[in-house]
């Protein structure tokens, strides 16, 4: 497993190269850093603004980020560690499973979303990450889940 050189930062314009994501489902801003030793781990951050179109109908008198998303933020970042792996550059990460998710705190508007994920296990195009999603220190989400780098035709590759 070869990994491209670990990056300190990478702005909205690199992560639209590396992730199919576009608006309204790209929900990562920035990620902080992608390291690969010990393990694959990323930071990423999402800044929650009252203008995301989900607050037009979810609570929308008390707008809260639906925990699915949160998971998916998650899921993005997580991503684009993988996707840092020269070997998944052509390849599309899905999820095949969530284990043990907790939401211990709610999102709302002008929350700034610090997503840190870490691969318990990656081999032969499956994956494993432990992932947290904090807010000013305070966990909103955390737990595991699990993905697959198919091709882009949707084929699962050995």
């Amino acid at each position: 497993m070869i990994m491209q050189d670990e990056k300190k930062e990478i702005g909205i314009s690199e992560i639209k190269k590396l992730i199919p994501h576009r608006y309204p489902f790209l929900l990562v801003d920035k990620i902080l850093e992608v390291k690969h030793e010990p393990a694959i781990r990323a930071v990423g951050i999402k800044n929650v603004t009252y203008n995301e179109p989900f607050f037009q109908g979810h609570f929308p008198d008390y707008p809260i980020m639906p925990g699915v998303l949160v998971i998916e933020a998650l899921a993005q970042t997580a991503c684009i560690a993988g996707m840092m792996i020269d070997e998944n550059r052509d390849k599309i990460p899905l999820f095949t499973g969530i284990e043990d998710m907790k939401f211990r705190r709610q999102v709302i508007p002008g929350d700034t979303l610090m997503l840190e994920t870490e691969f318990i296990v990656f081999r032969r195009g499956m994956g494993k990450a432990k992932v947290r999603a904090s807010v000013q220190g305070q966990t909103a989400a955390e737990g595991v889940i699990k993905f697959a780098m198919m091709d882009s035709n949707g084929k699962e590759k050995p």
